[in-house]
């Protein structure tokens, strides 16, 4: 299997399956000299682990990394870094009865005509427990990019139909957190959690939309005219399991405008420099950052696993029933949202890197 890697300069190659014993990856491009905060580093991944509240998975997993080298005395050496997570509360009897069949939304079928063979424990290699590496190359591009005072903030905006209608400048998103399906409205958050309950009891699934914010990213980031920023953004979203769409700044609301309503007028701003009076354009324009908060939204399927009866077929082309076991998400969203910051923090980094070799 090709194709595992993501990033040019800033890039990370991650390994494993859901149910192998253990997940890893190497970053490469990292400066040397930053400081690690492996207390950071860890508490981003306790974002994402299984089993942190009642709304999420079950499954439990410390997800603890250990380093294994390219960072000596706490800084990084400027070599590659290696790091694993080991997997230690696997379950794989209760994927025993997938061995032959093709769960309905599921890469079973694509990966055994792709492969010919595949690891039916919890989805090997197309597990979403693959992203628990990202979010470590994403901490150590979050450090990175304090040098440079960018902040990523992201939360989940939008549950099923429930949605936070507040513009991200009306929030705190220091407060996304402090509850349980992370959204930074409490009253709406409360809302998200009794439907994603509700949901969860029925034995179904539901998804939604998680908003990201990027602010103080200089301006001249994106290279055109392939990997534009926000087509480089576009791809990093849509490689995360359940991500079934991404649109920047006003996105598809955009049609619905006349360009006199939807262009960014330019002003000299209260420190005297070129800015916009809107940001229609989601601080990107022409594929390059122009100094403006950069916004967007990804949405996110409801998770295919549920504890329902389906009709399907397994790989003798055979009509089967086929009833769920074992732990799921009812809704990805509350764990997804330190991945989509991971992301387009290791965007933003690789980008940073870009610039200064593209200047004398």
């Amino acid at each position: 299997m090709a194709f595992n890697s993501f990033g040019n300069i800033f890039k990370l190659t991650s390994f494993g399956e859901s149910h192998g014993t253990s997940i890893g990856g190497i970053i490469e491009g990292c400066p040397a000299g930053l400081e690690i905060d492996f207390i950071f580093v860890q508490e981003e991944l306790n974002k994402r682990k299984p089993g942190q509240s009642r709304i999420v998975t079950q499954r439990k997993e410390e997800d603890e990394v250990e380093f294994l080298s390219g960072i000596f005395e706490g800084k990084t050496t400027g070599l590659p870094i290696g790091f694993i997570i080991k997997n230690t509360n696997a379950k794989s009897k209760d994927y025993a009865h997938l061995k032959d069949a093709y769960r309905p939304s599921h890469a079973d079928f694509t990966y055994q005509e792709k492969y010919g063979h595949r690891d039916y424990r919890g989805g090997g290699r197309s597990s979403a427990r693959e992203t628990a590496c990202r979010v470590v190359a994403g901490a150590i591009a979050k450090l990175f990019l304090r040098h440079y005072k960018v902040k990523i903030n992201a939360f989940v905006k939008q549950i099923a139909t429930i949605k936070l209608e507040k513009n991200f400048s009306e929030l705190n998103l220091e407060d996304t957190f402090l509850n349980i399906v992370r959204c930074p409205d409490m009253v709406i958050a409360e809302q998200m959690i009794n439907l994603i309950e509700s949901i969860k009891k029925q034995g179904d699934t539901v998804g939604g939309i998680i908003q990201c914010v990027i602010q103080n990213c200089p301006v001249g980031l994106g290279e055109p005219v392939f990997d534009k920023l926000n087509a480089v953004l576009a791809h990093a979203m849509l490689s995360i399991n359940a991500v079934k769409g991404f649109e920047i700044g006003a996105g598809f609301e955009a049609v619905t405008k006349k360009g006199s309503e939807l262009n960014d007028e330019f002003i000299k701003n209260s420190n005297g420099n070129t800015s916009t009076k809107t940001n229609n354009s989601g601080g990107i324009q022409g594929g390059i950052s122009n100094g403006m908060p950069i916004y967007f939204n990804v949405a996110f399927k409801p998770v295919a696993t549920i504890m329902q009866t389906q009709n399907t077929l397994n790989k003798l082309g055979e009509e089967i029933t086929l009833e769920a076991k074992g732990r799921h998400d009812p809704c990805v969203l509350p764990r997804a949202v330190t991945i989509v910051e991971a992301m387009a923090a290791m965007v933003i980094a690789d980008f940073l890197l870009i610039s200064k070799v593209n200047k004398l």
